[in-house]
């Protein structure tokens, strides 16, 4: 039968009920469609832009120098090679500086996210003296960019002393530029990387949580501390996993901070950042040459791009292990702010 109806009376055939609408049903069936793929086509151009890099350092990576001059070679390899790939770690010293970073990375971002989580609970919950203030403060942490504080950074790290005792006592300050201790110190005090970032985030969750959940916490007799540890604190593992990630990413990839204070220690970063120099150097050796100025730029290129790779696979693999951790923060998070 071309007129089936159901139990609510309405004709279940598409072209009938579109001749009861008056062709109303098929211009919303076919703008739906229509806006269907052109949300498509938008979104897989999108992520082409974003992959089309990645790809393109991917296939670099494999080719030879000889492939890097071929005008018929585009984005497959015609002669595949690793050799790319031992070259860089020998420059890098990969095995030693991804220690290096992978243990930086790790305290760092532990301490960074276990100093604003208190921070952020801290303007989330209590009232203290100038806490607008004091916020507004962790705002401009935000806007200002690290490079404008760096000359004041480098002088007071180069010249540390407190209070005046380091003079007083030896005759002369501290030189703490070129180890580890300067970075942890500003980490400890919410002034390492994005660290004003983190406590926004923070402070925007606890802010959005029932003060009733505390206040039962109260009458039942634990304190502050115990209520922030084992009430708050379980809450919060969505946006303390995004802080982790975003710390341990960032501090991976810096290259201001590991230069300014890290310089003696052997980090991806920094080793990617000297690259381009130290194979300039490496071919100036094996080919007996004064410089490395006729260093070809196509394959130091290629030797930048393999680097990169090499920096970001770890990054790769501890997405996938934290993914379903991570979209839970990032879904939870958005219901709640």
């Amino acid at each position: 039968m071309t007129k089936t109806k159901v139990k609510t009376g309405k004709y279940t055939n598409f072209w009938e009920r579109n001749r009861k609408s008056g062709g109303y049903l098929l211009r919303k069936t076919m703008m739906e469609y229509g806006i269907s793929i052109c949300r498509t086509i938008l979104l897989f151009g999108l992520c082409f832009l974003i992959l089309q890099p990645l790809l393109t350092k991917i296939s670099v990576s494999f080719m030879t120098e000889g492939d890097l001059y071929d005008p018929i070679v585009i984005s497959i390899p015609l002669h595949f090679t690793t050799e790319n790939y031992r070259l860089a770690a020998g420059l890098m010293e990969y095995t030693k500086s991804l220690f290096n970073s992978f243990v930086v990375s790790l305290t760092i971002a532990v301490v960074q996210v276990a100093m604003c989580t208190l921070v952020g609970y801290g303007f989330a919950r209590f009232q203290f003296p100038l806490k607008r203030f004091w916020f507004a403060c962790v705002m401009v942490m935000i806007l200002i960019p690290p490079q404008v504080i760096s000359t004041s950074l480098f002088l007071h790290f180069r010249y540390f002393d407190v209070l005046g005792l380091g003079q007083l006592l030896t005759g002369s300050s501290l030189n703490l530029r070129g180890s580890k201790l300067p970075y942890y110190m500003m980490s400890f005090g919410c002034m390492g990387l994005k660290n004003g970032l983190y406590i926004y985030m923070i402070r925007q969750f606890f802010r959005n949580i029932p003060k009733e959940m505390e206040e039962a916490a109260y009458v039942d007799g634990c304190g502050t501390l115990k209520t922030f540890i084992r009430i708050m604190l379980p809450d919060a593992k969505p946006i303390l996993t995004s802080c982790f990630l975003f710390a341990f990413v960032w501090q991976w990839t810096d290259g201001f901070y590991s230069s300014m204070f890290l310089g003696k220690v052997s980090l991806l970063s920094v080793k990617l950042k000297q690259l381009p120099d130290t194979f300039g150097g490496y071919m100036a050796r094996i080919t007996g040459s004064s410089s490395s100025a006729g260093v070809s730029v196509p394959y130091t290129n290629c030797m930048l791009a393999t680097g990169t790779l090499m920096v970001i696979v770890p990054l790769v693999i501890l997405y996938l292990y934290a993914q379903k951790g991570f979209v839970e923060s990032l879904s939870s998070t958005g219901i709640k702010m």
